[in-house]
């Protein structure tokens, strides 16, 4: 394939040939949301160029990593979508996710921040072993509309889907604010008193909720250059 080469026989170089050009990440990270017309992408990358998009496009394409499909009517378009090699890398996001949690703050000037990453960041955290029996639906605002979130909890784990559905409690948050709950830097009964969460249904589910998350155990993992 074109492109920029190691020249080194080792399956790590190989994989960063891949992965490793700019905005490549990213694309794949838009695609493990869900599948995405070109005009989608542009948008959700502001930055990128239609010409450098094209190329990662073909080149992902290339290495089967995603594919294109007509979209039904009655908006006919192509969709983008991860093919099955593409969703074998979910669990490289998912760590990537986890890792650069950690240098993830100040917010900086003109970061961009969309509504619909959060269901992938939250699988990204989502606890493995037995947690609070909890279900909490969560909406996030989202240009006018809101991303549909149910959380679930059990004996084997959490559970995170991209949907709507009955819940103990309605959590409705922007993703700050919902990044502040699950790490604990904010106060869910301060939050509720201020506005900056609204909570329908048991508001006392949401004293469960950074429990079945790690977010708040992975933030204060001590770096290099850190003690501890």
């Amino acid at each position: 394939m074109p492109g920029f080469r190691y020249e080194q026989f080792c399956p790590l170089a190989r994989a960063a040939e891949i992965l490793g050009e700019r905005w490549t990440l990213l694309i794949l990270r838009e695609l493990a949301c869900g599948p995405q017309r070109f005009s989608d992408l542009r948008r959700r990358l502001p930055g990128i160029s239609s010409s450098v998009l094209s190329q990662r496009l073909e080149a992902l394409e290339g290495r089967g990593l995603l594919a294109r499909e007509p979209q039904p009517p009655p908006a006919p378009a192509l969709l983008y979508r991860l093919t099955g090699e593409g969703e074998a890398l979910r669990p490289v996001l998912r760590e990537l996710l986890r890792f650069g949690v950690r240098h993830l703050d100040p917010v900086r000037a003109g970061d961009h921040l969309e509504p619909s990453w959060t269901p992938l960041a939250l699988s990204a955290f989502a606890r493995r072993e037995a947690v609070p029996r909890r279900t909490i639906a969560i909406r996030i605002p989202d240009a006018g509309a809101e991303v549909a979130v149910i959380v679930s909890g059990g004996r084997g784990g959490t559970r995170v889907e991209r949907r709507s559905g009955p819940a103990e409690a309605i959590l409705r948050a922007d993703p700050l604010a919902l990044l502040g709950l699950l790490s604990g830097r904010l106060d869910a009964a301060e939050a509720l008193e201020s506005g900056a969460i609204e909570v329908e249904g048991d508001a006392g589910a949401l004293r469960d909720l950074p429990a079945l998350f790690d977010l708040a155990d992975v933030m204060a993992r001590p770096t290099e250059n850190e003690p501890g």
